[in-house]
């Protein structure tokens, strides 16, 4: 009985760190795939719509610098720079990668139409209601 009990541990020895060994390799893929998935994906999707959006600017688009100005842009320039008219008198020249945020016109009217829209529908269902 004893040698039985003395050859177990020499017999899980080997399997032990084999195992350890695979756990460890299979863990850190883990922690890659999760990596790449939480981290590495969305900043790669966040920077193509970052240079969807600029490559979209056009003439006449209201922007937002990353230095908090406010403007519409007056010109677009070869050299990937944008002016931007700030005031009747004030026009800069800003790089395009200076640029935040494009609030486009189009997508402001389309919002202004919509809003009347939506409501019209509520005055009819309250209509119907009645």
């Amino acid at each position: 009985m004893n040698t039985l009990l003395t050859s177990i541990p020499v017999l899980q020895a080997p399997a032990g760190t084999t195992g350890s060994m695979m756990s460890t390799i299979v863990m850190f893929g883990l922690i890659f795939v999760i990596f790449y998935f939480l981290i590495i994906r969305p900043q790669n999707k966040k920077q193509k719509e970052l240079q969807k959006m600029l490559a979209g600017i056009q003439k006449g688009d209201k922007i937002v610098t990353i230095g908090g100005i406010h403007g519409v842009v007056h010109a677009v320039k070869e050299g990937g720079t944008v002016v931007v008219k700030v005031d009747d008198a004030c026009k800069i020249e800003f790089a395009k990668s200076a640029i935040a945020t494009v609030l486009n016109r189009d997508s402001s009217k389309e919002s202004s139409e919509k809003a009347p829209a939506e409501k019209s529908g509520a005055d009819k269902g309250e209509e119907a209601a009645k």
